[in-house]
């Protein structure tokens, strides 16, 4: 990882990719807090989304500039460099 200083573009790109997990995530509590019912598909696609946007940011922590086409695939994948903590 790097700071702002030394590569504002990475940070930049992490932050975005952060903001938008955090979107979602704040849809989702709100959608299960204000529905009674949410479909096994619904609840698939908001964790699917959200999991991708974190992805992305880890992923793509040591690119110098943000994800390609060519890898966008690849950089949503979970890592299999990070254990989940917890």
């Amino acid at each position: 990882m790097t700071n702002k200083k030394s590569n504002r573009e990475r940070i930049t790109w992490i932050l975005y990719e952060l903001d938008e997990a955090k979107e979602h995530l704040e849809s989702l509590i709100k959608e299960l807090s204000e529905n009674e019912v949410i479909s096994d598909e619904e609840f698939r696609i908001y964790m699917g989304h959200i999991y991708a946007h974190l992805n992305r940011a880890w992923n793509s922590r040591n690119q110098e500039k943000g994800i390609s086409d060519e890898n966008w695939e690849i950089m949503s994948k979970f890592p299999s460099d990070l254990e989940p903590v917890g």
